[in-house]
């Protein structure tokens, strides 16, 4: 019974720790449990290729995210 109620554990997205701007990649990637730098690297692909709107998003998701501290 115990294992049931771990295994449905509802995850935060939460501004991460490792922080380079404003925490955003390194929170998305503790939440997927993925290395940040993957996620940097995958947004900053994103933004090339949608002309720049992954920083429309970035910012949008920095003001949604909750900081862990």
């Amino acid at each position: 019974m115990a294992e049931k109620n771990e295994s449905k554990k509802i995850k935060k997205l939460r501004l991460g720790k490792n922080k380079i701007l404003a925490g955003v990649c390194s929170g998305v990637a503790d939440y997927f449990e993925v290395d940040p730098a993957l996620i940097r690297i995958l947004w900053v692909l994103g933004t090339i290729l949608s002309i720049g709107a992954g920083i429309l998003v970035y910012i949008i998701a920095w003001l949604i995210m909750k900081s862990n501290n």
